[in-house]
């Protein structure tokens, strides 16, 4: 009885792992990266906000190729430097708060998948003030979904490190 029952659970065995059924709907392309992540940076250099009665002091750029719909967009405006190789990055939305009583500066931006728009607006008019809206410097950090949350983005340089970017890799966005 026990041979019959062997004989008939590897019949069983074999009769089972040949069934094959539909084959299911193709998979998503993958990732190129190392370990999927995808992130870039790109640098605006010496860059004027554009003005419009609509839409005030802006800088808008498409992004080619477009961005995933989990990415994040930070971006880092340059405030001087310490030294000719060192840049003092700063996150934006930044609200600066000048010498001048109540007057205060303020630089934001939005994105989609497409495009982004860096803005500078304040409590005054501040095409007084052109060394906030002339020749300005900016940095633009793709950074993956997932991985957003655990950096320091408050920190350039921790950003830059987490995601293993090197300064050759930064691309530069002409206007």
């Amino acid at each position: 009885m026990k041979k019959i029952s062997a004989i008939l659970a590897v019949i069983g065995m074999i009769f089972i792992s040949s069934c094959e059924g539909p084959q299911g709907p193709p998979g998503y392309d993958g990732l190129d990266g190392q370990d999927g992540l995808v992130a870039e940076v790109f640098e605006i250099k010496n860059v004027n906000f554009v003005f419009s009665a609509s839409k005030g002091y802006t800088i808008f750029s498409a992004l080619t190729p477009k961005i995933l719909a989990s990415d994040v967009v930070l971006i880092y405006r340059m405030n001087g430097s310490i030294d000719a190789t060192t840049p003092i990055w700063q996150l934006i939305p930044r609200t600066l708060y000048l010498t001048s009583p109540d007057r205060e500066l303020d630089y934001d931006f939005d994105f989609s998948r497409e495009d982004f728009t860096i803005y500078a607006g304040g409590n005054y008019d501040i095409i007084t003030t052109p060394q906030y809206i002339n020749n300005q410097t900016f940095r633009i950090v793709i950074v993956p979904g997932s991985f957003s949350t655990s950096i320091n983005k408050n920190n350039y340089a921790d950003v830059v490190a987490a995601l293993n970017i090197k300064e050759s890799q930064i691309q530069s966005i002409n206007f």
